[in-house]
């Protein structure tokens, strides 16, 4: 089928694509910012630069589709002006799909009972479905809780709160119940009700297979990374206090932590079990749920963090924490040819050594063998050439794109995981473009001290480390 994702830079529209296109549907994508998707490798995908609240750009994104997944969710400029947003782009989209025949949308939504407590976040992502409805296009719409999976808004509001607060300080309202989904149950809903003929018009509520308060939820996380987290309850600690806590400890974006936490107060419960009975979906634990939310294996699952440049980026520097990982990135420009780059890379390490600075990076093997790690001194099993499960030293070859790409994984003690990554593209006009990320993803409160501890070094033997390796590929070109 021709089918239309929006909100296709967002969590669930970013891993619903690929599952679309791998059953054979022709995938349009619309974004406002087309800009986003450049870190996916989508080559059968097209994707068109629309805003929802410009009724002609969802005019021309509908020309031809025949299903249309509504996944925008409006959460800046303030309480009013999201709601005003969420029902506008609502508007346009129902609109623009009657008029070109769309046979129906697909809506994901909040979860909620209106006879009790619903936040205006909750309030308005039901509305939408009514708005959506009111066009006379069929509607399959599904109401989720939190969803529990990397990338979530919620998850990672859990996971940055439990990992850097060694004290949990909670609201009277951290035993309202709950039923967690695994983000790979929400794909899976989606999925099948385009071919479910159950599901055209209908509305369903979704959620795990188990009732839990946030506390529980908070408690579980800690438990899935071993940490000790105590809990305290304060009974003035309000929504907008919580919210300015979490502004300061997560780097989530600040309007929508306070949207967030309000929609905490709510209960979110399935009172309508049909969806089981029609979809026949096998029920993620939220054990299960958050464990595979923690994978780091590097199979690209995590694709905005594993996915390499598809774009030439600019020369530079950047940092970012994001879905529990600290990402610090060096882009460094060279008049040496992308093959003469990586020739450079791959002789890394060993009797080579790493081209900057080798006494500190023996110092840290030598603390890792004194705390009883296997330090820095094995060499390379495999010199000149890089292969996946190589060692190099103190790291060990997790993923290879020959001539392109060579990420590193840190087999030293550390609190927490750490990868490095070499990633070379060849730049307009000629020479190339070296880029040295570096991801740590920090274990508890032990971790953020290691990392920022390791920061001004990790500026110092970047930029030079980078700088040494392209003045050896410029030599090689000139020789």
């Amino acid at each position: 089928m021709k089918i239309l994702v929006s909100g296709a830079t967002g969590n669930i529209g970013g891993r619903l694509v690929p599952r679309l296109v791998d059953v054979g549907h022709q995938v349009t994508c619309m974004a406002r910012n087309p800009l986003q998707l450049n870190r996916f490798d989508w080559p059968q995908v097209i994707i068109l630069q629309a805003d929802a609240l410009n009724l002609d750009h969802i005019r021309e994104a509908m020309r031809g589709i025949e299903i249309a997944y509504y996944l925008i969710h409006s959460m800046s400029g303030g309480k009013r002006r999201y709601i005003e947003h969420d029902e506008k782009a609502a508007q346009n989209f129902s609109s623009a799909a009657r008029e070109a025949g769309v046979q129906r949308i697909i809506y994901l939504g909040g979860l909620g009972q209106c006879d009790k407590f619903l936040s205006p976040h909750l309030d308005s992502r039901q509305k939408v479905g009514d708005i959506l409805r009111r066009s006379g296009v069929p509607v399959t719409e599904f109401r989720a809780p939190i969803v529990i999976g990397s990338g979530s808004m919620s998850f990672e509001m859990i996971r940055y709160l439990t990992e850097r607060l060694p004290l949990l300080l909670t609201p009277t309202w951290i035993d309202t119940l709950c039923q967690p989904i695994a983000i790979e149950n929400i794909l899976d809903y989606l999925t099948k009700s385009l071919t479910e003929p159950l599901s055209i018009g209908n509305t369903y509520e979704i959620g795990g297979p188990e009732v839990l308060t946030y506390r529980e939820i908070m408690l579980g996380y800690a438990a899935a990374r071993k940490l000790k987290r105590p809990l305290l309850t304060l009974p003035f600690l309000s929504s907008s206090l919580l919210a300015l806590g979490a502004d300061v400890i997560t780097p989530l974006p600040t309007p929508y932590l306070q949207i967030l936490i309000e929609g905490l107060r709510s209960e979110v419960l399935v009172n309508d079990p049909s969806a089981r009975d029609v979809f026949k979906i096998e029920l993620i634990p939220y054990a299960e749920a958050v464990t595979r939310s923690l994978m780091r294996d590097g199979s690209g699952k995590v694709e905005s963090l594993w996915a390499g440049a598809r774009v030439e980026p600019e020369p530079g520097t950047s940092h970012m924490d994001t879905e529990g990982m600290f990402i610090e990135q060096r882009r460094t420009a060279s008049s040496a040819s992308p093959q003469a780059v990586y020739s450079v890379i791959e002789k890394i390490g060993g009797k080579q050594g790493w081209y900057y600075a080798d006494w500190l990076w023996w110092l840290r093997g030598w603390l890792d063998e004194l705390a009883g790690g296997v330090g820095m001194r094995r060499g390379r099993s495999n010199p000149g050439r890089f292969e996946v499960g190589d060692i190099v030293d103190g790291w060990r070859v997790e993923a290879v794109q020959a001539g392109r790409m060579v990420r590193l994984w840190f087999e030293l003690k550390a609190p927490g995981p750490a990868w490095l990554q070499f990633e070379v593209l060849p730049r307009t006009g000629g020479g190339s473009l070296l880029i040295l990320t570096a991801f740590f993803e920090p274990h508890g409160v032990a971790g953020l001290l290691y990392w920022y501890s390791l920061y001004p070094f990790h500026l110092m033997i970047f930029k030079y480390m980078s700088r040494a390796i392209l003045a050896h590929a410029e030599a090689a070109d000139q020789a």
